[in-house]
């Protein structure tokens, strides 16, 4: 609504209040009028004449106040009308939340509920869970109980019946048989010690001698000249070791670096000492490992699977260095140790020497080798054709002795 259109109805609507009292103004007059005295009432054309004029002005005034009212009468019915929609659209909100609020309340008091029975909840789950924990200790309680009175039972019945003591009487029986076996076996293994028919030890050292005298016209000679091919062959694999090493070849070849210190030490085995002698340490066994290494890979080379190796050490600790050096020196594996296989480990050396005298009677060659802890050697060791034994240092002699 326009606000010069709204002003202008309340400045027309003064005149229309003041034409409205004219009437009682006109009655006023008339009575006065009819109250004058002879002489006002001789003019009647005056009184006449204003009396027209009081009529055509609350004429007027009448039209002017129709108009006037009947100018903002649309307007006020549209703002009316949109008062009314507002008021319904206040109501339907009211509605609707008064609808929410019951459903939130509704949901307050369900999880309410839910919060007070919760705890009864969690209360009877560890009562059922405790009566239910009982009940299995007491049947646990009861089955020990019986198998307690069944082991008592059967411990009387085995005291008392015939079958209990058979049972006994057997156990000791058999422990006196073990007893005796080990006994047996003392005296037995006692008297193959003693020296009890000396024609059967000359006949032994009589089959030592010409098994020894065998070995020696079947050693190996590889310094003489009828074996110059076989030496060039062993130079050549020895310049091979040392001048192109083959760290990914195959077995039984070596895969480390040969320095010439230790091409020299291999070589003064094979060809001034034959293959039959000791050679000084190298400082370490790891390097003693290496020139071993070297040996067995040459000899390899020309005896193929014949070729047995036999290492002496006096403990567990030193055969293991030995057979991971050489594993690592030569690409082998645990499945070449063993007794029938390409190395076999010794601590002591007489199972060495009966191993070495089968192998040569099926046609092999043994090599034995001799760890640097050993300071005394077997004679039995010397009489095959191939051994290789390491000569510790006078200082660790000295020391050894001392400890």
């Amino acid at each position: 609504m326009n606000p010069n259109e709204t002003q202008t109805p309340e400045v027309q609507s003064a005149p229309a209040v003041e034409l409205q009292t004219a009437p009682e103004e006109q009655t006023l007059n008339t009575e006065a009028i009819s109250e004058l005295t002879p002489e006002t009432a001789a003019e009647p054309p005056v009184v006449e004449q204003n009396t027209e004029t009081l009529t055509e002005s609350t004429q007027l005034g009448r039209e002017e106040d129709e108009k006037v009212s009947a100018l903002p009468t649309a307007e006020k019915l549209s703002e009316i009308a949109q008062l009314e929609r507002r008021v319904m659209e206040l109501q339907q909100q009211e509605a609707a939340l008064r609808e929410e609020i019951a459903s939130l309340q509704a949901t307050r008091a369900e999880l309410m509920q839910t919060l007070a029975e919760t705890p009864l909840a969690i209360g009877r789950l560890v009562q059922e869970g405790l009566k239910e924990l009982e009940q299995r200790k007491q049947t646990l309680q009861i089955a020990v109980e019986q198998l307690e009175r069944r082991q008592e039972r059967i411990r009387n019945e085995m005291r008392t019946t015939f079958a209990g003591v058979s049972q006994d009487l057997a156990i000791r029986v058999q422990g006196f048989k073990d007893y005796l076996v080990g006994s047996l076996q003392d005296l037995v293994s006692a008297a193959e010690q003693l020296e009890l028919i000396p024609q059967r030890e000359h006949e032994k050292s009589s089959v030592n001698k010409e098994s020894k005298t065998e070995l020696k016209s079947e050693a190996p000679k590889f310094g003489e000249e009828g074996f110059s091919d076989r030496a060039k062959q062993i130079r050549r694999l020895l310049d091979q070791y040392r001048n192109n090493p083959d760290y990914y070849g195959p077995p039984w070849q070596l895969r480390r670096t040969f320095e010439p210190i230790h091409a020299e030490r291999i070589s003064n085995w094979f060809f001034t000492q034959g293959g039959r002698g000791a050679l000084r340490t190298m400082g370490s066994r790891l390097q003693n490992i290496l020139v071993a290494s070297a040996a067995i890979s040459v000899l390899r080379h020309l005896y193929g699977n014949r070729l047995r190796t036999l290492l002496l050490a006096n403990s567990p600790e030193r055969l293991g260095e030995w057979r991971r050096g050489l594993q690592d020196c030569l690409g082998i594996t645990r499945n070449d140790f063993g007794p029938d296989r390409g190395i076999v480990l010794f601590e002591a050396p007489e199972p060495l020497v009966q191993k070495a005298d089968r192998l040569v009677k099926e046609g092999q060659m043994p090599l034995i080798i001799i760890d640097e802890t050993e300071e005394q050697i077997s004679i039995s060791l010397l009489q095959f054709p191939l051994w290789l034994a390491f000569a510790p240092e006078l200082k660790q002699m000295a020391a050894a002795r001392d400890f």
